[in-house]
């Protein structure tokens, strides 16, 4: 059976040359040459069959043979909020596997306790581009850069917000029964936000209840940042598929 090979190409359907990255990995790597089939996806939901037209040393140009709408797997939008952790190799492998799951937005808190303040979201973009392809999600998920809990928080959302944390003395509710309950419109959305290592601090949690986040918990274990990010978006990615 013939490899089929995907890029990612913004725009896809208005452009008519793989980006400067994707065209040495098409050109250096898989040695393509005028007439192979390839496959590109926009982000935005869309495949297209593609034929290459001409391959150079530096450039690799493409003529549509085909445009294919996919339809999403799951309703309304998952985001995931949440501390990185000190060591950056752990929260790339989640952002890998979350997109291999699929989600939508991934955004970067810094809080109280994080153990780490400076982010380059450029990084965690490339392997969300990587994993988009890898998986073939039609849809790439947006990835934010680092912003305070405070500025997060008080945003404007649309959707069901939640924020996971481990105080005994707050009530919590069980992030996948809720996330689980029935919905209309744009109720579907979910706004999920995971702490650091040694969690928000009890201010920050009391702060996201004012604005209208709602106290859970992701079950009995006590989870690592990185896999607690993991589980919730699997949660939300399992209550809103489409069967």
């Amino acid at each position: 059976m013939k490899e089929v090979r995907y890029f990612y190409v913004p725009d896809a359907a208005n452009q008519t040359e793989l980006p400067p990255e994707e065209a040495t990995h098409a050109l250096r790597v898989l040695r393509l040459k005028a007439g192979d089939e390839i496959f590109l996806m926009d982000g935005e939901g869309v495949f297209y069959r593609a034929e290459v037209s001409m391959a150079s040393s530096k450039h690799c140009l493409y003529d549509v043979l085909d445009t294919m709408p996919q339809e999403r797997a799951w309703n309304g939008r998952i985001h995931l909020a949440i501390a990185p952790t000190k060591m950056m190799d752990r929260i790339e492998w989640m952002a890998e596997k979350c997109t291999e799951i699929g989600f939508d937005e991934i955004s970067f808190l810094n809080c109280k306790f994080s153990e780490r303040k400076v982010l380059r979201a450029d990084r965690i973009e490339k392997i969300v581009v990587s994993a988009v392809k890898q998986s073939h999600k039609a849809w790439k998920p947006v990835v934010n850069d680092l912003a305070t809990f405070k500025e997060f928080v008080t945003a404007p959302r649309q959707g069901r917000k939640f924020i996971c944390h481990c105080y005994e003395e707050v009530e919590k509710k069980d992030f996948f029964t809720e996330v689980s309950l029935p919905y209309e419109g744009v109720d579907g959305n979910v706004t999920v936000l995971v702490g650091p290592e040694g969690d928000f601090s009890i201010d920050e949690v009391r702060l996201a209840l004012e604005n209208g986040y709602e106290s859970v918990s992701l079950g009995t274990s006590r989870l690592r940042t990185e896999t607690a990010g993991l589980v919730a978006v699997t949660m939300a990615n399992l209550a809103r598929r489409k069967c």
